[in-house]
């Protein structure tokens, strides 16, 4: 799944969440607890990008949509493909794109 996907579950469920990833830049793990939102490390980022032309969400963006470390990784990581358009968010900002994407989808 993708960031985005990952932090929009627990809205879409209206349940508390563990969502672990890994930075593709060094391996590290990336954590992220909701209720009370913790990320570890402290200092994780998600990058929102987008492959231009339109399509499926599955072709042009998930894989476009990471977590990072660090913001220095999210940019090493996003400049080794500069064919993909987007922008380093910090956590609440990744978790606000979530909730907005994905938490109304199974409201009444």
């Amino acid at each position: 799944m993708c960031a985005v996907d990952a932090l929009g579950i627990p809205a879409v469920l209206g349940q508390d969440a563990v969502i672990s990833s890994t930075d593709p830049v060094t391996g590290v793990p990336v954590t992220s607890a909701n209720g009370t939102m913790r990320w570890e490390p402290a200092s994780a980022v998600v990058f929102v990008g987008q492959r231009p032309g339109g399509g499926p969400a599955a072709s042009d963006c998930c894989d476009a949509l990471n977590f990072f470390t660090t913001p220095a990784n999210a940019h090493a990581g996003t400049s080794q493909h500069p064919d993909v358009p987007g922008r380093v968010v910090d956590q609440s900002e990744a978790e606000r794109i979530g909730r907005q994407t994905f938490g109304p989808l199974l409201a009444p």
